[in-house]
């Protein structure tokens, strides 16, 4: 069974304000060079009673009872803003922050929905990133952009880089440990065939 530990559980939570479920999980197994499916991130999300700030709806048809107002409550007493009023602490749609793992984050919309920087600039040249894949900084350094330095890569690969340490402080090396890591992953592979073939033909 799998078990978070205090690291993970303050990265979850430090990083779940503002993201969906499928980049927090992305981020997280980058972070920490696991393969979590975003089920596993939604139920932990879930079970620790976290909020996004982007996940609730109204269902069509619905209006609330302060619509056209915001409120804040304190005491009891709601203090409504009018329709329009921004608070003091808004960030228009573009502003960036660093966020506690320090990577780059930049809002992508009202109210409070934020995305990885480096996602979003790959994303721009090659479009969404695929189930199942992640971006990397090739080098390492969280605030090189170049679009040369960011990598995308499978799950399945980054496990096998983190474990044998393939990411360098090189684009080009990370990209060679890339190549090392899928020749590993099919050793592995033809290992097990070789092992369960094994097994087959002592049971005959």
């Amino acid at each position: 069974m799998f078990r978070y530990t205090t690291e993970m559980i303050k990265f979850i939570t430090n990083n779940v304000s503002g993201r969906y479920v499928n980049e927090l999980t992305d981020l997280f197994n980058v972070q920490f060079g696991t393969t979590r499916k975003n089920s596993h991130i939604r139920a932990f999300i879930r079970n620790h009673g976290l909020k996004s700030g982007i996940d609730a709806r109204f269902n069509k048809g619905h209006e609330p009872a302060n619509k056209g107002t915001k409120g804040l409550y304190k005491g009891g007493e709601a203090t409504q803003f009018k329709k329009g009023h921004r608070p003091h602490n808004y960030r228009p749609v573009g502003s960036e922050r660093v966020n506690g793992d320090d990577y780059v984050d930049v809002k992508v919309a009202d109210p409070n929905k934020w995305k990885s920087k480096h996602i979003l600039i790959w994303e721009q040249h090659n479009g969404a990133v695929p189930k199942g894949h992640i971006v990397i900084f090739g080098d390492g350094n969280r605030r090189n952009f170049e679009l040369s330095n960011l990598i995308l890569v499978s799950r399945q690969q980054l496990a096998v880089m983190n474990k044998n340490g393939l990411i360098q402080k090189n684009a080009e090396l990370t990209r060679t440990g890339i190549i090392i890591a899928d020749i590993y992953r099919s050793i592995g592979s033809a290992r097990k065939r070789k092992t369960k073939s094994g097994k087959g033909r002592e049971k005959r």
